[in-house]
């Protein structure tokens, strides 16, 4: 028998967990966001235009979410299993385990470029292939966690093979309409929100600085991402503010920045630009995933993050292609990076729509004590018998 725990433990093993989330977000989002050295070269060598070269990454990154491929398997259970083990210091331990990507950012980049110099990029991407092979002393940390709520819905043991199949991979979470309009959100905010480690190295080229200094913005990005995610973990935790107020301001801030990235001609002014998208989109990440567990209930947190990422890869898929395409046809990357901006400020907007976000000012008060965004703020798409509803109010 498994041993049961009451809650969250915020402490043990969780740390391991922690640990292995941290090296997974490195190698998988570190190469994600570094992959704009490889992007020039497809361009130089295949000879297409920017819109079609795109569609490389964007591909990639859709299949792997939206059919659970590839790092998919490695994200989704390291992240959840965060959330699991962690309850008052969640966005903390969340902001912790993705430091990861912007250490790995920061030494990506430039080490990418060195690769492609040194030994072309087919040979730069077998080693980069080869350092993605650690992923799997990742998954051996990841211990399974048994939470007193994962007893309390046994289940209907009468109900039909497809009724337990769409329980398993939570599609009754599609008529739960706070999770819906957040998966709308975060799909928004995912399709401008990779299009600078797509094409913010491209824009650098473009005017003018060399292959080292436009690799190096992103180095300078992934330093600011890493102080980004643990000043908002700690904020969070904190709980001088909500969750979905504080993901609003980080989401508005970081549209606002790539809005920006047309003005900065100069290196200095780019530059600045860059860190201030890297500090604000690394403090939005911790905040998805932690307040994710309040809109569902920490039992459903495995479902939901699967079609959280299944649903907005739709926003990763068509995100770069077309800034690619906006390029291709306006000449300069100016319209690419304001429609980026335009894309998560739509997204901010959508989180004002969660329940009770007008609510109250800050979980400090009496007047917010219990009215976190979650699932019993509108009705539970569940039925009474799974218990899911008394979850999420405990949580």
């Amino acid at each position: 028998m498994p041993v049961v725990h009451p809650e969250p433990p915020d402490g043990g093993w969780g740390w391991m967990v922690v640990l292995a989330a941290f090296f997974q977000s490195a190698l998988v989002f570190g190469v994600i966001r570094s992959f704009g050295v490889f992007f020039m070269e497809f361009v130089g060598y295949f000879g297409e235009l920017s819109g079609r070269v795109s569609w490389i990454t964007s591909i990639g990154i859709a299949v792997q979410q939206f059919a659970s491929f590839g790092w998919a398997l490695v994200f989704t259970p390291s992240v959840a299993s965060v959330a699991r083990y962690f309850k008052k210091r969640r966005t903390f331990a969340t902001g912790l385990a993705f430091t990861g990507v912007g250490l790995s950012s920061f030494a990506f980049s430039p080490l990418f470029q060195f690769l492609v110099d040194t030994y072309a990029w087919r040979g730069a991407l077998l080693v980069v292939a080869g350092m993605s092979f650690n992923l799997v002393v990742c998954g051996a940390l990841i211990r399974p966690l048994t939470l007193k709520e994962d007893l309390a819905s046994p289940g209907d043991p009468g109900g039909s093979c497809l009724g337990k199949l769409s329980t398993l991979f939570g599609l009754p979470l599609l008529s739960h309409w706070p999770f819906v309009r957040f998966v709308l959100a975060v799909t928004l905010i995912n399709t401008g929100y990779f299009i600078p480690y797509v094409h913010l190295v491209a824009r650098a080229r473009e005017l003018g600085f060399d292959e080292y200094q436009a690799a190096f913005l992103m180095s300078v990005a992934a330093v600011a991402d890493l102080c980004g995610r643990l000043l908002s973990g700690w904020l969070a935790d904190c709980r001088a503010f909500r969750l979905s107020h504080i993901l609003v301001a980080w989401t508005s801030l970081t549209g606002i920045s790539l809005a920006l990235v047309p003005l900065g001609h100069g290196y200095p002014l780019l530059m600045a630009i860059s860190v201030c998208y890297g500090f604000f989109s690394g403090a939005l990440t911790p905040v998805v995933f932690s307040i994710l567990p309040e809109i569902v209930g920490i039992g459903r947190i495995f479902g939901s993050m699967g079609l959280l990422q299944m649903m907005e890869s739709i926003g990763g898929l068509l995100g770069a292609p077309f800034s690619g395409w906006l390029r291709d046809m306006t000449g300069d990357y100016m319209a690419s990076f304001l429609a980026a901006g335009a894309f998560l400020l739509a997204g901010s907007l959508v989180l004002v729509t969660l329940p009770n976000f007008f609510s109250c000012l800050g979980t400090s008060s009496p007047a917010c004590r219990g009215t976190q965004v979650e699932a019993g703020a509108e009705p539970a798409p569940l039925t009474p018998a799974s218990g899911e509803h008394s979850s999420q109010d405990r949580d």
